[in-house]
């Protein structure tokens, strides 16, 4: 029997794979932060200062960032 993973309804990324390059990370808040932003009809989040912010350290805290801001939307596998 093949068991289904259960569906989240939230986007999954394996940081251990290619995925989880930082300049993907970068992609995805970006993409986030605009569909975000046009689902509110304004500014709610401002991708330049999540840029710097993520960008503002290490790796790791470039994961916290993006957790902080879109954990509701994705799940990140380690």
């Amino acid at each position: 029997m093949i068991l289904k993973k259960e569906q989240s309804g939230k986007f999954e990324i394996d940081l251990t794979g290619p995925d989880g390059n930082v300049f993907n990370l970068l992609g995805v808040a970006k993409k986030l932060t605009k569909t975000l932003n046009d689902l509110r009809g304004n500014e709610y989040l401002s991708w330049e200062d999540i840029k710097v912010d993520m960008m503002s350290s290490d790796y790791d805290h470039a994961v916290e960032v993006l957790e902080e801001h879109f954990g509701h939307i994705i799940i990140l596998y380690t």
